[in-house]
């Protein structure tokens, strides 16, 4: 339970920070997002864990498959000003493009 809690911590340290330093520097903030930081903590912590070199592959297989089918999130966000669509419209339309990669991601790796 002790290993959970500080996962739990350090992933929530970092996302406060970055969320934190948005108001100031969003430039900055978003690059420290854009990191694999959580990729690099959640691939050692799982390797760590369970000591299964098979798994850590398919896991990190996963995450390079899914970091693009993930940033269909984004694509509403690049084009609201010039379609003139509220926060929630781009927001809700951003989950909609999400759940979309989500599936592509189901089937490339199911192809791998």
């Amino acid at each position: 339970m002790f290993t959970f809690g500080l996962k739990v911590f350090i992933s929530g340290v970092i996302i406060a920070f970055a969320s934190w330093l948005s108001l100031k520097k969003p430039i900055l903030a978003g690059f420290i997002i854009a990191l694999p930081l959580m990729s690099l903590i959640s691939i050692f912590f799982s390797y760590m864990e369970h000591k299964d070199m098979e798994k850590t592959i398919v896991f990190s297989k996963s995450i390079l498959v899914g970091v693009p089918a993930s940033l269909t999130f984004f694509i509403p966000f690049f084009f609201a000003k010039y379609f003139g669509l509220s926060f929630f419209t781009t927001y809700f339309l951003g989950v909609v493009f999400l759940v979309f990669g989500f599936f592509t991601h189901k089937y490339i790796m199911n192809q791998l």
